[in-house]
C-alpha cells in the first residue's frame, strides 16, 4: 500500500488485514507520516513492513542526486523520530526510477521495490473491477508485488474478496522484507530477483 494522501480508509483497511492475518507493506510519504502520525503508529503496531515512499512525491527521475537523497532522509527521519525504526525499503513516486534514483537509494541504505500486478485501484473503476484486476492479472505469480493504495475509493471495499481470493489460488501474503532477496541476486529483464551472483562476462 502506498500512502501518499488522506487517511479515512486506513483503520479498515488495517482491521481486514487483521481480521485474516496478512502483514503487508505500507510505503509512506513523509509529508503523510507528519499528518497522519497516529495511523503511522496504528500501521507498525499491526505488525506491518513501514517503507519510505519520499518526502514529498516529487519526479525523482529529473532530480539530481544530492537532491533525491535529501528527500529521501527528510522522510526517513520523520519515521525514525515516530517510530524510532530505520526504514529500508523504498518506493520511487509514480514508480519513476534512473540510475540517478537507484546510485542515490543504495548510498542511503536501501532497497529499491516496483510492483509486477497493478492493482489500478486509483482509477475508481468500482469494487468488483479493482477485484478481477487483480485475482486475474497475467502477471500474477510467486513473488508478485501488488500495488494498492491506502486511500483510493474502492480499496477497502475491495480487500476483503482479494485476501480470500488469493488464498483460494494457494498464496500466501507476506510483507516484503520476508519476500525480497537481500544477499546475492540478478534482477532479469520484468524486474525479478533471481538467487545467485551475478555471471560473469566470460559465462556468456
Amino acid at each position: 500500500f502506498d500512502a501518499a494522501w488522506g487517511a479515512d480508509d486506513t483503520d479498515t483497511l488495517l482491521e481486514i488485514l487483521a481480521k485474516h492475518n496478512v502483514k503487508a507493506t505500507f510505503f509512506l510519504v513523509g509529508d503523510w507520516v507528519r499528518k497522519y502520525p497516529e495511523e503511522v503508529k496504528r500501521i507498525a503496531s499491526g505488525g506491518h513492513d513501514i517503507g519510505n515512499h519520499s518526502d514529498k512525491h516529487p519526479h525523482m527521475a529529473s532530480m539530481s542526486k544530492e537532491q533525491i537523497k535529501e528527500d529521501v532522509m527528510r522522510a526517513h527521519h520523520s519515521t525514525k523520530e515516530l517510530l524510532g525504526i530505520d526504514m529500508t525499503l523504498f518506493r520511487p513516486p509514480f514508480g519513476e526510477y534512473n540510475n540517478t534514483v537507484m546510485e542515490a537509494l543504495k548510498e542511503c541504505g536501501y532497497y529499491v521495490i516496483q510492483w509486477d500486478v497493478d492493482s489500478l485501484d486509483w482509477k475508481e473503476y468500482g469494487r468488483q473491477p479493482l477485484i478481477d484486476t487483480v485475482l486475474k492479472h497475467k502477471n500474477l505469480g510467486n513473488g508478485s508485488i501488488i500495488l494498492m493504495h491506502n486511500n483510493a475509493k474502492y480499496t477497502k471495499d475491495a480487500l476483503e474478496s482479494i485476501i480470500i481470493g488469493l488464498k483460494e489460488q494457494g498464496y500466501e501474503m507476506v510483507p516484503l522484507s520476508e519476500l525480497i532477496i537481500k544477499g546475492n541476486y540478478t534482477i532479469d529483464h520484468t524486474g525479478r530477483q533471481l538467487k545467485g551472483a551475478p555471471a560473469s562476462s566470460s559465462d556468456h
